[in-house]
């Protein structure tokens, strides 16, 4: 299931936080009880019980083979392991994934989300919380057993309690082996899981945090200690020029239409009722999206409509009484496409209406729609991106600072006294570039080129300004330059643009445009943007 799809992964965050919250199992009436008892090293393990691997692999719909491949790189029981990068988009089932195969393999570790803790000082005391059993109470004031701002500090008090907890991991084992217990922590091995590490990109100081937390394999130099991160962002948006050893890549892609389907279908009252429910509508929201929460929220109120007209939520539906519920339901797909999914903008009210009007894939039938514009949803960010990896593909580089100086081009006296013969050299080099296609180009001028372009729109009048996707309210320049590689990492997954090699003599990897002239004035003009000033024509 999804990230925030499984029910037991609240837990596991109640846990990282060191809150009293005792298992949800766990009656009512033996709250207070439970809360008084101290933590163990058991408590490192997670869940009362492990679960099979047909279990494991049951639970999680469409997952089988990165669950496998977690397994493999885990290894047998005490095997060292390198450590791990697991990436993919929201909601693909990474932390399910994870916290399922701890329970599979009920081994011990630590659990630390960059949600709740949202700074380096609490990322680091809650490691040390759970490692050193500590629970955070009121006859403690709610205070951390060690209180830990500086990494060097972290270091060493964390190589500390994971001395600690191996040994005590070891007398485990040892009194362990010849009887064995329901619950007993398995291993002499303990495993720190950092979630949703994009986020540290937004910390302050976030360019010493994260080389940090990529370097403690190297610093700890523990083989009884495991690294896991997690991640929404590809590998390719953390640099990796600081010298420490990569984590291996576990690639989590989006749920299928048909993986989408096992999922919702997972507990339903009535599976039938809700499998024609799904016939309807999961096809044109997958065009739109696919994570599991967000179509989870749109179709609670969708299934409540389409059950309307019926007495009995317990029926099987027949042809009749199917053609029926959709024939109730169909009025109200579309609005709810358009109205779960807008994105939100600081844009005036009278750009957004008129940005309403643009209804993209949801648009309802019969309603004409101009031949100019795209038919799908993006971000003013990814089309001003799209917009920079056009130009820096069809533009040769020597040509980026006339096009974008402050001027807005070279000198009109230059040009006139050029001759015959260098006017007929710019013909033959811009057939040329026709012929061989789009070229590539680095990140660093893609970014350039970006800032440029943003600033001039920037600039635009108000009429301009505030066309479909403007920026008005905002300034993207002044933005996080994480959230600009968080797009171009969105557009290389969906093929807007193509990743390659990296260069051997830069050293880093170059990029080309894949869209054509006809989807790039496309973008431009629902921008409002003058595409075509920028565009080298040649001549």
């Amino acid at each position: 299931m999804g990230d925030e799809g499984n029910p037991q992964t609240p837990r596991r965050t109640t846990r990282a936080s060191l809150s009293s919250t005792p298992n949800p199992k766990s009656s009512t009436g033996k709250l207070k009880s439970c809360n008084l008892l101290p933590f163990t090293i058991h408590d490192l393990a997670y869940g009362d019980e492990s679960i099979s691997f047909n279990d494991l692999i049951s639970s999680l719909p469409g997952r089988r083979a990165q669950i496998i491949e977690l397994l493999h790189l885990l290894g047998p029981l005490d095997s060292p392991m390198f450590p791990v990068f697991v990436y993919g988009g929201a909601s693909t089932g990474k932390t399910s994934s994870i916290l399922q195969t701890f329970k599979h393999l009920k081994r011990p570790f630590v659990y630390c989300s960059c949600i709740t803790c949202y700074n380096p000082r609490i990322l680091f005391e809650s490691v040390l919380n759970q490692l050193l059993l500590h629970r955070r109470n009121e006859s403690n004031r709610y205070s951390s057993t060690k209180r830990c701002e500086r990494p060097s500090d972290f270091v060493n008090l964390l190589q500390e309690a994971l001395h600690n907890v191996v040994d005590s991991l070891k007398g485990n084992v040892e009194k362990s082996s010849s009887k064995k217990s329901v619950g007993r922590a398995r291993g002499k091995m303990v495993y720190l899981v950092f979630d949703n590490l994009e986020l540290a990109r937004e910390w302050d100081k976030s360019s010493n945090i994260l080389p940090f937390l990529f370097k403690l394999y190297d610093i700890l130099k523990m083989p009884e200690v495991g690294l896991i991160f997690l991640s929404n962002a590809s590998p390719d948006t953390y640099y990796s020029d600081t010298g420490y050893v990569e984590p291996v890549p576990v690639y989590f892609p989006d749920y299928t239409e048909d993986e989408l389907r096992q999922i919702l279908m997972k507990n339903q009252k009535n599976p039938k009722l809700y499998s024609s429910f799904l016939g309807v509508v999961l096809r044109p929201f997958c065009r739109v999206t696919r994570r599991v929460d967000e179509l989870l929220t749109a179709f609670s109120s969708l299934y409540q409509i389409y059950c309307e007209p019926l007495d009995d939520l317990g029926i099987v539906p027949n042809e009749d009484m199917k053609r029926k519920l959709f024939s109730h339901l169909q009025p109200h797909i579309g609005p709810s496409l358009n109205e779960t999914f807008k994105v939100e903008s600081r844009l005036s009210s009278e750009a957004s209406s008129n940005t309403n009007k643009w209804k993209g894939i949801a648009k309802k039938v019969g309603v004409s729609e101009s031949s100019n514009e795209i038919d799908f949803h993006m971000s003013a960010c990814a089309k001003y991106l799209l917009i920079c990896a056009f130009l820096a593909s069809r533009n040769p580089a020597t040509l980026d600072a006339s096009m974008f100086d402050s001027t807005g081009g070279s000198n009109n006296k230059k040009r006139k006294r050029s001759s015959e013969k260098s006017k007929e050299k710019k013909e033959i080099a811009e057939q040329e570039l026709l012929l061989k296609g789009p070229g590539t180009f680095p990140l660093e001028r893609l970014l350039a080129i970006f800032q440029c372009i943003v600033s001039v729109s920037e600039c635009l009048p108000d009429e301009e300004a505030q066309g479909d996707g403007g920026l008005e309210g905002e300034s993207w320049t002044n933005g996080l330059l994480s959230d600009v590689l968080l797009e171009l990492s969105s557009l290389c997954n969906a093929n807007f643009i193509s990743k390659g090699g990296s260069c051997p003599l830069e050293g880093a990897n170059r990029y080309r445009s894949m869209v054509s002239e006809a989807m790039a004035l496309k973008v431009a003009k629902s921008l409002k943007f003058p595409l075509a000033k920028y565009l080298y024509r040649g001549g």
